[in-house]
């Protein structure tokens, strides 16, 4: 049974954790969030069992590392690291979420779930992509030497993915500013045609309509119940019978 509404609210709570704080044990603890966000899209993914067992083994072992250089060094570079870790374990999220949701014979509340969470994944992917580039490289990642924490990362990618553009971050390299405007065309696209195509397609269930789809109270005038249907045929050969009394030869 999908739960995306659970995994909804674990995409809100991490990043509220992330946007109040900032500072190592934040890092870790986001992590953390992203394991379980993670684990809930592999465990209602179509992939087969064995590949699920590896994923989650590769996600929980990679995580426990990531958390435990971050909690054990404030370094830059290891945080940048543990950015791209982060990031790639996000994208591997959206993609099971994005299928699943494309898989679906129906669109249901669920599916609508799916797609908010998979739009959530990706700003919070991006954030991370941010944070790697701040981590990995010897500039700043902000113009005007504007602090560069989560808050602010997570901040930009939002701000960006919905192409509200306040301007008062804005990427000064020229890696930041290509990866800026792949999430603008990213969001745009995202929303402009699964979400909107998802949302158009929703359609809740008739009150008192029966499982099968047909009329949920007896047949109306000029209606036929089923028994009526059957009886029909048989009815119509008596009537065309030779030997019968309503059958005249012209």
């Amino acid at each position: 049974m999908d739960r995306y509404g659970l995994l909804l609210a674990t995409l809100i709570i991490a990043y509220l954790v992330s946007a109040l704080t900032s500072s190592r044990v934040t890092q870790a603890l986001q992590v953390g969030f992203f394991v379980a966000i993670t684990l809930l899209a592999l465990r209602v993914s179509s992939l087969p069992r064995r590949t699920v067992v590896l994923a989650r083994s590769v996600t929980v072992i990679g995580s426990v590392i990531v958390v435990a250089l971050v909690a054990a060094s404030g370094n830059k570079e290891v945080r940048g690291a543990a950015s791209i870790w982060t990031a790639a374990m996000l994208l591997l999220t959206a993609v099971l979420i994005v299928e699943r949701a494309l898989g679906m014979e129906t669109v249901t509340i669920q599916t609508i779930y799916a797609a908010l969470s998979a739009y959530l994944i990706i700003g919070l992917m991006f954030a991370s992509i941010y944070g790697a580039i701040d981590g990995l490289t010897t500039t700043d990642f902000f113009a005007n030497g504007q602090q560069a924490n989560i808050r602010t990362f997570q901040y930009f990618s939002f701000t960006t993915l919905t192409t509200l553009g306040y301007g008062d971050f804005t990427a000064v390299g020229n890696f930041g500013r290509a990866v800026a405007v792949l999430e603008a065309l990213t969001g745009q696209i995202f929303l402009a045609t699964l979400v909107a195509r998802l949302v158009a397609a929703y359609r809740t269930p008739p009150r008192g309509a029966p499982p099968g789809g047909g009329p949920a109270g007896p047949a109306g005038e000029g209606e036929q119940s089923p028994d009526q249907q059957a009886r029909a045929p048989a009815e119509g050969e008596a009537q065309a019978r030779p030997g019968s009394r309503e059958w005249q030869e012209p």
